[in-house]
């Protein structure tokens, strides 16, 4: 599905497939960047995927996908084709898949006869991408980049929360040859919002826009016990934008090639030198990112008022 009602065009050339991976309904951040991606008309979005968070809730693979459900109908988007479920739960080793319809999407993009390059976003756990690995090794040799919202900083690592509800998957992920860019914490974190700046550029863009502010601060005082420090009660990160923008912008100074790690049980990084480089980023432009997520949703608004 390509969203293009722009004034501008996008060179047939720069097109590129798209899969989104996303826990949607874990937190109040996923689903800017899944309405980013959506009206993004360089992106050919073959798929959305909805991904479990780590056993924090039951049915929570289910939450994620009803939340997608909810974000198509709110912009009156066809669903058909479009979702998918992933796994329901994390991987028990590094050897056993969680089949699904998910992970059967990455491995049919990723097999597909295409000369767009697939990329896959993943704003939660790794699970669908590892069990696809492990499922079709091949596809970890065709143009495949995934694109991973997780990781503690370098050169330690340590606790985060999308690395923890998986790091069997992240092991499997890093141990392949499939090209990896991994935005860790103190990048995602770059991209905070004031509600103040959310409620006058993104609430009035119709019913998507009142959407994505209500369910933000209905997660603020549901969650409001266990908020992350860096939540004052005015403001909140939209982590998983980066993993959009870095497809319309790919900040290339803003990274560095690390070898990928091995993860331990407490996800710090322990070097192993079988493990190939991976683009890690250092940095990102929230400014890029932000103003291109609210014009998108005022255009939006603006040619859709329905």
């Amino acid at each position: 599905m390509i969203y293009r009602d722009y004034t501008f065009t996008v060179p047939q050339e720069k097109m590129i497939r798209v899969i989104t991976d996303t826990d949607a309904k874990n937190e109040a951040d996923d689903q800017f960047a899944v309405v980013q991606a959506l009206l993004s008309p360089r992106f050919d979005n073959v798929g959305f995927i909805a991904a479990h968070f780590g056993g924090h809730a039951p049915d929570e693979m289910d939450r994620s996908y009803q939340e997608l459900t909810t974000i198509f109908d709110k912009m009156r988007f066809p669903t058909a084709g479009m979702l998918y479920h992933g796994a329901p739960h994390a991987l028990k080793d590094t050897h056993t898949p969680v089949d699904s319809e998910g992970a059967r999407l990455i491995i049919r993009e990723a097999m597909r006869e295409d000369s767009r390059p697939l990329y896959i976003t993943f704003l939660g756990p790794l699970t669908d991408m590892a069990s696809a690995l492990l499922l079709e090794p091949r596809i970890a040799e065709r143009n495949v980049t995934v694109i991973w919202i997780g990781g503690a900083p370098y050169p330690a690592g340590g606790v985060e929360f999308n690395l923890g509800n998986d790091i069997n998957a992240v092991n499997v992920v890093f141990g392949s040859k499939v090209q990896v860019w991994q935005v860790p914490k103190n990048v995602y974190e770059m991209m905070a919002v004031s509600k103040a700046e959310l409620e006058w550029k993104v609430g009035p863009c119709g019913a998507i826009g009142e959407y994505l502010c209500s369910q933000m601060e209905a997660h603020s005082y549901e969650d409001a016990p266990r908020l992350s420090p860096f939540r004052t009660g005015e403001t909140w990160v939209l982590g998983d934008n980066p993993a959009i923008g870095l497809l319309l912008y790919e900040h290339r100074f803003e990274f560095e090639w690390r070898q990928a790690p091995y993860v331990t049980v407490d996800g710090c990084y322990s070097e192993d030198i079988r493990n190939r480089p991976i683009r890690v980023y250092k940095r990102v432009d929230s400014r890029l990112i932000l103003e291109d997520l609210f014009c998108k949703l005022a255009l939006f608004h603006q040619r859709h008022p329905e």
